[in-house]
């Protein structure tokens, strides 16, 4: 199947790049371009694209403004909207990915993983940009954390397999670390979301932090650290 992505940012050059890095890929097409936020919630309403790239600053309408029009709680047939910016703050993700967006990507992130985005909001996964760890989630839940509350019937490998999500983890990695295959791996995530009413395995990242099943790992001090990718795809 042919991937069918909109394009919505305010510089001509950006949508330009975008365009010859996807238009590369024999499976992706760029089925149209929007300069600002309003044109592309017109667009992206007439087109219904597979993925829309979202810049966050754009005239007469900014892109987390135009994310949740696409995408947002309350729309009744979302659309799957991808954010990339240059801004690589954390009130901006939470925002983005609070408006609806199945995933967060910098713009200096790379042709490759530009692609892998595309790919995994399609199929319906998310993908934050890996320079935004999983501090990113510690950092707009612990403030604001909700109080403990009982897990909606999950089972114990489904609250494993969130836990992994939350951490960051792959699906792949997911399956290795727990012994178990990959489709039982999407079997669980696929229940996790019904049970929470979850749209993507970014909102089950979301949710394992606010509900205090995750603890801030401590910063490293020492030599040799190593950081965590944001909550991957398969």
């Amino acid at each position: 199947m042919t991937v069918r992505v909109l394009l919505a940012d305010d510089q001509a050059m950006v949508r330009t790049g975008f365009r010859l890095i996807l238009e590369r890929e024999p499976d992706i097409e760029v089925a149209g371009e929007a300069e600002d936020g309003k044109r592309a919630v017109a667009l992206a309403r007439e087109l219904r694209p597979d993925v829309t790239l979202m810049d966050i600053r754009m005239p007469l309408m900014d892109g987390l403004a135009a994310t949740r029009l696409l995408a947002g709680p309350d729309v009744a047939d979302p659309l799957r909207v991808l954010v990339v910016t240059t801004f690589d703050l954390d009130e901006l993700v939470h925002e983005a990915l609070r408006s609806g967006a199945c995933g967060f990507l910098l713009k200096d992130a790379g042709p490759r993983l530009l692609v892998e985005a595309v790919h995994a909001a399609a199929n319906g996964d998310s993908l934050v940009s890996p320079s935004i760890t999983t501090r990113l989630l510690a950092h707009f839940t612990t403030a604001g954390r909700r109080p403990r509350r009982p897990e909606p019937g999950l089972t114990e490998r489904e609250l494993a397999a969130v836990k992994a999500v939350a951490r960051g983890r792959t699906n792949a990695e997911i399956s290795a670390e727990l012994t178990i295959s990959l489709s039982t791996v999407k079997s669980h995530l696929a229940a996790v979301q019904r049970k929470i009413a979850a749209r993507n395995r970014t909102e089950i990242a979301v949710w394992a932090w606010e509900s205090g099943l995750m603890s801030p790992a401590p910063r490293s001090t020492g030599r040799g650290g190593s950081s965590a990718s944001g909550p991957g795809t398969s």
